[in-house]
Parts: structure tokens; C-alpha cells; sequence
């Protein structure tokens, strides 16, 4: 198969188009994988390794921008459109699929014009903008979360789930859940992810809160924490101080080896971070991105707190105690926690990689 995978600007839209393109990879060897991305970091340092062929557009998001910026990323698009229609032309691909992110909009419009097969995945339950103006257009359209079907044409949802990356699916089986009981374990490795670009808020937070309570944390409490770029140093000082046993970093490039470590994450909540933790059964405190489109990271952690997974605290108001408060509350009830995993394993969807690379198949023969 010639596949064109087409999303980013966030881990969350990059993320499950590689876990796609593994999945195309492994199911039919030989096939070809082009993704198209934008210009920033995320997308760039995500194929910097040269796995997959790749392409970039630029063109900028239209919504929550003021009139200067509207009419510039506006004026990009027919640029975007026409070199998407190149890359096609060229690539000649069998299906192209949309994971959402502004960049997928031209190249699935591109697309259509050219009568190829088109699909796109939605990993929240909100749809972003480019999924719902290309959701109208395209073959199928793979969804996350069951409300997201009222955004799209009748009949043409499939509830999927999101899928994960190999590396990521292959550590479910090495979990350490079962040895959890209801005292406190001698070790306890807290994980703090901001999304891919960290999270400044979760930071400053977090360091508060934590050396606030360090005398109730037990001697080898450590923390696994994503800074992003521009809290790195601060977070990792403001550990050093307090005497806590912290590896920061400003981004995790091995997240099977964080995942492995942590026995209760705090995170926003994103559709991609969710779907590893619930593959894996991890315990989460979530602090959904107030400003995310529609506050759709809001309805996000919704989902997981009703199926018993997370605990949900809303940025606004939050406090360093009230957030250390419920840290120390899941470290010394690991029953709860044990409850919580257990969950999260519940609310998965482990099958969604072979279930969209099997509809994937169909829509290229049928």
C-alpha cells in the first residue's frame, strides 16, 4: 500500500499516524508511508530519524486568531493546496489519511480533487476544525471517543478507539499493578507529562507542591517530569533544592521507559496521552489545557473520571496544596490506585491499531 498520513503540530496528531503507519508497515511489508506535516519542532523532531519519508506545508490554524492573523493564514492556503496537490501527484498514494491539525486540510482536499480514497481519524471527543470540514468529504471516518459521531455525516463512523505506538502497545503485558496491596510501597515514581510541548502551569504547580509536602514523601519518591523547553532548568533546580530524586527532561523521547517507571501520572489530558495510559492501566490525575479548542481536553478527562480512571482537577483555582493534597491521598491508598488502573485498562481499546489497518485495507480494494 501507498499510504499518505497527513496531521501535526502536537504529539497528539502525530503520534497515532506513526502508530498507523507501523501498523500498514507490519500488515503489508513493502509499503510505502509519506507523512505530511507542518514546520513546527514537534513535527520535525518526530521524523528526524528518517523512518518514514516525509514533507512539510506551510500553512497556519484559521480559528481563535485575530484579523491580522486570520487573513495571513488565510492567504496561505491556496499556496498550502497547491503544493499538496504536487506531493500527490507525486506520491501517488493508494489512501491518504487525515489525523487531524490544520496541515491535513489541504492535503485531503488535494486529495479529493485527485479521486483518491480519503479518510480521517479523530482522537478527541470534540473534533478540531480540519476534521470536521474534511469529515464531510472523506470515505470513513475513524473516531475515539462514541459523541464525537453527532459532529459527522451519517454512516460514516467507525468507533475505533486511538491507537498506540508498537513500542508503547508492547509494554502493557510488564505493568507492575499486580503488586500493588494497601500499604505504601517502598519505591514510588510519580510521572508528569504537560502534553508535547510541557506545560507551565502543571510545572510551577507541581515544584510548589511538592516541596510542600516533602517531608510526607517517602525517602525513595521520585519524579519522572516533562518540562517542555522553557522550564526545564527552573523545575530541575527547584528539585535539587528541595532534596527530591527527580529526572527532568524538556521532552521524553523513550516513552516506554517512563511508562515503565510510573505508578500514577499527572497529565493533561489529550487524547493520545490518554489512550497509552488507559493501554497500560496507569492511575492519572488530570489537569485538562483550559484554552484547548472547544475544551475538548476538558471532555477528554470527563470520559476517563466517569469510567473510574482519573481523578479531574480544573486548572482554574487549582492550588500547589490542593494538588500536592491529592497527590499524597493516591501515594498512601494504592487500593485506589489499584481500582484506578484497573479501569483505565477497562476504558481501552488495545485493538484500535489492527481495527483501522484492516478498514483501512478495505477502503483501498473495495
Amino acid at each position: 500500500m501507498r499510504l499518505i498520513v497527513s496531521g501535526g503540530g502536537t504529539g497528539g496528531h502525530i503520534y497515532p499516524g506513526i502508530a498507523v503507519a507501523e501498523g500498514i508497515i507490519s500488515n503489508s511489508p513493502g509499503s510505502r508511508i509519506l507523512f505530511i506535516g507542518t514546520e513546527r519542532s514537534v513535527d520535525k523532531r518526530a521524523f528526524a530519524g528518517g523512518k518514514f519519508e516525509s514533507a512539510r506545508l506551510n500553512c497556519q490554524g484559521l480559528k481563535g486568531k485575530g484579523f491580522p492573523a486570520f487573513l495571513k493564514s488565510f492567504g496561505l492556503l491556496p499556496v498550502s493546496l497547491i503544493r499538496a496537490l504536487k506531493l500527490v501527484y507525486r506520491f501517488k498514494p493508494d489512501l491518504v489519511l487525515g489525523v487531524g491539525g490544520y496541515v491535513s486540510g489541504p492535503v485531503l482536499l488535494a486529495a479529493r480533487i485527485m479521486g483518491k480514497s480519503t479518510c480521517i481519524h479523530e482522537q478527541n471527543s470534540v473534533p478540531g476544525l480540519a476534521n470536521r470540514m474534511t469529515g464531510k468529504f472523506v470515505d470513513r471516518v475513524f473516531i475515539t471517543y462514541p459523541e464525537s459521531e453527532g459532529y459527522f455525516p451519517a454512516g460514516k463512523c467507525i468507533l475505533t478507539g486511538n491507537p498506540v505506538r508498537t513500542k508503547v502497545a508492547g509494554i502493557g503485558q510488564i505493568r507492575r499493578l499486580a503488586g500493588y496491596s494497601s500499604e505504601v510501597d517502598d519505591s514510588f515514581t510519580l510521572g508528569v507529562l504537560g502534553g508535547s510541548l510541557g506545560a507551565h502551569r502543571i510545572n510551577t504547580l507541581m515544584v510548589k507542591g511538592l516541596v510542600g509536602i516533602r517531608q510526607d514523601l517517602p525517602e525513595s519518591f521520585q519524579v519522572l517530569h516533562q518540562t517542555g523547553s522553557a522550564d526545564e532548568d527552573m523545575v530541575r533546580e527547584a528539585y535539587r533544592s528541595a532534596g527530591l530524586k527527580a529526572r527532568v527532561s524538556e521532552f521524553f523521547e523513550d516513552m516506554v521507559d517512563f511508562y515503565q517507571n510510573v505508578d500514577l501520572v499527572i497529565s493533561r489530558s489529550g487524547a493520545t496521552s490518554l489512550a497509552e495510559m488507559t493501554v497500560l492501566g496507569i492511575p492519572m490525575i488530570l489537569i485538562p489545557y483550559p484554552h484547548a479548542a472547544d475544551d475538548h481536553q476538558r471532555r477528554n478527562a470527563e470520559f476517563m473520571v466517569r469510567g473510574g480512571a482519573a481523578r479531574m482537577l480544573l486548572e482554574e483555582g487549582l492550588t500547589d496544596s490542593r494538588l500536592a493534597e491529592e497527590i499524597l491521598g493516591l501515594l498512601t491508598d494504592k487500593d485506589k490506585r489499584l481500582k484506578m488502573a484497573e479501569a483505565a485498562k477497562g476504558l481501552s481499546r488495545p485493538d484500535a491499531l489492527s481495527t483501522i489497518v484492516e478498514e483501512c485495507k478495505k477502503i483501498v480494494t473495495d
